[in-house]
């Protein structure tokens, strides 16, 4: 496993019963989270959550707020992240994630020459910000308009808006597309494809049914030299196992090279044990 452990502005307390407590900042969040099975008993800190997720019965949910502002920032390392709480209990940053943004960093500045990254759904930047920072040149596209204008802010408050930096709103398989008739390459790719979505002409993607035949197209914007492939995946029935499967048939048969596949987790504070949280496959030539 991953396990993202150099936060200093972000904490997971604690979880148990379905939700987890956890400090951004100056400021404490509960919400829901369905790997937390167990009935561990849940202290007086629990009762004193800034703001609270609240499912609802009919679906969604709402958030309660007492005085946590409409955005705040958190840090880590040279990158910076507007906080934001969301519909359907996101925040805009995943922490977990920290461990593949340190991979990023590693293997840019590592490779010892410019390195083209194309970041696909890219969501609010944090890996886009990553790679950057190394040193890369960036193509970040997300279909959600709103995504890609909270990705500009975070690099803006990293001090990294004058990187050359791509900001790009559309379906992420249309623009791979269209990046192999116009022969564009990138040496790395960085994936983190959702379970399921719409596109902005409502095209749809099903990852089970999306990803093998994604990964395949993705060969097409790879250039001569490929440093790494990264893919992250919140898909409960992909298992570390079956993203190696992936990677090795896809990516390591073609271009030599090897995969890694982990869960990745977070450190909970008050029990020493890790939370699992999702997984993520990195593919090194």
């Amino acid at each position: 496993m991953w396990v993202s452990r150099q936060w200093k502005d972000y904490e997971l307390l604690d979880c148990s019963g379905g939700e987890k407590l956890e400090r951004w900042g100056s400021y404490i969040l509960r919400r829901p989270d369905p790997q937390a099975i167990w009935q561990t008993e849940k202290g007086g800190e629990w009762e004193k959550a800034d703001a609270v997720y609240r499912r609802s019965e009919s679906g969604g949910g709402r958030w309660t707020k007492s005085a946590v502002p409409a955005s705040w920032r958190v840090g880590l390392g040279e990158l910076t992240f507007n906080v934001k709480l969301m519909n359907f209990k996101h925040t805009g940053i995943f922490p977990e994630q920290a461990a593949n943004w340190d991979f990023i960093v590693e293997t840019v500045r590592g490779a010892g020459r410019p390195v083209r990254v194309l970041n696909l759904f890219a969501y609010t930047g944090a890996a886009t910000l990553a790679a950057a920072a190394a040193g890369a040149s960036v193509c970040h596209v997300d279909a959600a308009k709103g995504m890609v204008a909270w990705a500009k802010e975070n690099a803006a408050a990293s001090g990294l808006a004058d990187r050359p930096i791509r900001w790009i709103v559309d379906d992420c398989r249309k623009f791979v597309e269209k990046e192999i008739r116009r022969g564009k390459t990138y040496d790395a790719v960085i994936m983190d494809p959702p379970s399921y979505g719409r596109g902005p002409s409502g095209e749809v993607w099903k990852l089970e049914d999306s990803l093998w035949d994604f990964l395949q197209l993705c060969c097409g914007v790879l250039s001569d030299q490929p440093l790494f492939v990264l893919i992250s995946s919140y898909t409960a029935g992909l298992s570390p196992s079956v993203l190696t499967y992936l990677s090795e048939t896809v990516f390591s048969r073609r271009y030599g090279g090897s995969s890694d596949c982990r869960e990745l987790g977070l450190p909970v504070t008050k029990s020493g044990l890790v939370l699992p949280c999702g997984a993520a496959c990195r593919w090194l030539a």
